[in-house]
Parts: C-alpha cells; structure tokens; sequence
C-alpha cells in the first residue's frame, strides 16, 4: 500500500472515533478487514477502545449513541453493562454491527487499568493476545505500547519453547498468532480454518517489523542461529537446559506457576524462579496454562456477548462467523 493510500486509510478507519464515540485513552482497529485493500460491504472493522472508567464512557455513549446497545442493556444503563463485562465477560464490553456512514463496525471497551494487567500478565490471555499480532494503532497511549514490548517477548519465548529445533520466519509468525487461539472453542465451529495462514500472509511484513528486532536480540544472545531459506530467514534454536530456562524465565509469572505447586495457588505475590527440566516439560507446561486460560476466556466472552447483544443480534453474528467457517472447511 502506497503512503498516500496508508493515510487515507488510517483517517477513515479513525473516522469513528471522532464523529461518533467519546473520547479513549487507547485505541486499535484490528480483524480480517484490515488485510484486505477493498474488504466487502458485510465486513466489520474491529476496534479495541481503552478508557479510564468504563462506568463514565458508557454513560457519555448511552447519550450519544443508545442505538448501539441492545434494547435491554440501554434500559438497565451503564451499571449493568460494566458489570456484565466485568463480572461475566473478561472486562470487555462489545457492540457489534454498528452502522457508520457506509460502514459497519464493532467495538469492544475495556478500562486501561484491566487492558494493562492483561497484557503484562496474560490473566485473561484475551486482549494480551490481539496485541501479539499487527494491529492499526490509531490512539497510542504510551504505557500501552511499553508494556506491549514486554508481551512481545513473551510471546516470541512462548513460541519458541513450542517450536522444534529448526524452524521458519514463517513458522515463528504462525506458532505466535496460534497462542491466542489454543483452547477457543469458537475455533471448533465458528472460525475460518485457515484463520492464521491467512494473518499471517496478509500481514507479513507487519510481523517482520514487530518481531524482527527481538529476533536480533535472540540471535545475540545465542539462543537463535540463522540461514536463509529461499526469501526467507531459517533459525536453529538451542533446545538444552539453560537454552529453555532462560526462555521459561521470560515468560509470564501466571504461567512459570504451574510449575510451583502449592506454592502458586496460596500465594498472591510473585514465586521465585521456576526451573524445567527439558524442553518437553516447558512446552507441555505453556500449552496447557495457554489453552486453559484461552478456553475460560473465550466462553466467558461468548456467554458475556449473548447477554449483552440479545438473541436476534447474538445469532446473526454467529451466524455469520459460523458461514465464514463453513466456507472455510469446503473449499
């Protein structure tokens, strides 16, 4: 995409934010949407809205734009909607299909403090793992983006751990985008298959720019080594001991706990270190923590939606997930 055509788009896709919603401290457009240059007429663009008091925002919104809430929810008021998102859901409110000039869009709000602690510490592994892959950043919020450099390089270790000793740049991408999907259930019947061959295609670069430099940081730690495997980058990564346990050691102290025992679940501050025996065992330890937290959030999110939308919104839109899905497995 041309600059001149990169502007264009990032003013479009902020046109909401200005025109039609109160103000946020933090905001990104994400989803299939963005990977396509002329996306058609029924695709959503998906926004992440952080604010400071949800309470407030959704109080503003209601007065502004009570159309955008299922009847029911706007009755009930702001109280009920965040306490639904926090209380049912993993703190993030959704209103899909909301008509904007000739758009339709879908935004998800979330309080800073809660999008923050997700990110830093994968609790919910929901929001932290839309993070780890390209997303259009159109309110940067400077805390955000600090700790998201620390979520990136959690997810690289995650990945690694989880990959065998030789691998693609490619490979790398894929293992980092899946982290996020071990354990939906919506990845049974209401997903694309092919959802993170496709991510990763259409963003590609965008991978490269986020990851490459941890890359680098790896290869000088020697933990990476490199060749290249036609126009892309080919890695062996070192698979002893110390290798994995510096690797471990990166990774979020909500999951290193599993291997603590008792300890983890009497305990609210931080354990000490934890060391694995082998590859296997820190491997076995990630996708187990990763596809639990992943499972709880996603239905957690799945029943908060059906409540908040009502039946007849909650349908179409599972009804279009699950046509995109379909489509998918016959092709």
């Amino acid at each position: 995409m041309r600059p001149a055509e990169e502007v264009a788009r990032a003013a479009a896709l902020a046109g909401p934010l200005g025109e039609l919603l109160p103000p946020v401290d933090f905001c990104c457009a994400y989803g299939s949407t963005l990977l396509h240059a002329r996306p058609d007429a029924s695709s959503m663009v998906d926004y992440i809205l952080g604010v400071p008091d949800p309470l407030q925002w959704h109080s503003e919104n209601l007065e502004r734009n009570p159309d955008h809430y299922s009847g029911w929810m706007a009755r009930l008021g702001p109280g009920a909607i965040t306490r639904l998102a926090d209380n049912i859901g993993v703190g993030v409110y959704f209103n899909p299909f909301v008509e904007w000039r000739d758009k339709r869009i879908k935004y998800g709000v979330v309080r800073m403090k809660d999008l923050a602690m997700d990110v830093l510490t994968w609790d919910r592994f929901y929001l932290s793992g839309r993070l780890q892959k390209p997303v259009h950043v159109l309110v940067d919020n400077w805390d955000i983006r600090k700790i998201n450099t620390i979520n990136l390089k959690m997810a690289t270790s995650a990945s690694l751990l989880l990959l065998p000793a030789e691998f693609t740049e490619y490979d790398l991408y894929a293992q980092i985008c899946s982290l996020s999907y071990m354990g939906d259930l919506r990845m049974l019947f209401a997903e694309d298959k092919n959802k993170v061959k496709k991510i990763v295609e259409g963003s590609f670069p965008s991978f490269q720019s986020m990851y490459r430099p941890l890359i680098q940081e790896y290869i000088a730690e020697g933990l990476l080594k490199t060749s290249s495997y036609g126009q892309q980058k080919a890695f062996h990564q070192d698979c002893g001991a110390s290798a994995t346990n510096e690797l471990f050691s990166y990774l979020p102290w909500t999951i290193q706990r599993r291997l603590q025992g008792r300890f983890a679940s009497n305990c609210k501050e931080m354990p000490t270190r934890a060391s694995v025996s082998s590859k296997d065992v820190a491997a076995t330890c990630v996708r187990k923590a990763l596809r639990r937290r992943v499972m709880v959030s996603s239905a957690r999110q799945a029943m908060s939606g059906l409540l908040a939308s009502g039946g007849a919104v909650a349908a179409r839109y599972l009804g279009k997930k699950i046509s995109k899905a379909w489509k998918s497995r016959t092709v």
